[in-house]
């Protein structure tokens, strides 16, 4: 995936949005950081597609003894924060 700073993407978007048309994607910086990404459409319709980590999560065909009860333990001691 190539990068483009964003004063060239201004430039030359006709170009970008071919290339992202034919499934070449582009990376858009601002003062040298990723700022967004030029999809084509089919690219961006197969991603959004993909789901979730929790809705994955949430439709698992789990039981309730499937995972080990949680402990109640504090992670961290209480006092570490006082003070």
């Amino acid at each position: 995936m190539k990068e483009v700073q964003l004063r060239d993407a201004e430039t030359g978007l006709a170009a970008l949005v071919e290339d992202a048309a034919r499934g070449n994607a582009s990376i858009i910086t601002r003062d040298g950081k990723p700022a967004a990404v030029l999809l084509g459409i089919d690219e961006w319709n197969r991603v959004r597609q993909i789901p979730s980590f929790g809705s994955l999560l949430g439709s698992a065909p789990l039981q309730s003894d499937d995972l080990d009860p949680r402990d109640p333990t504090p992670l961290r001691d209480p006092d570490l924060f006082s003070g």
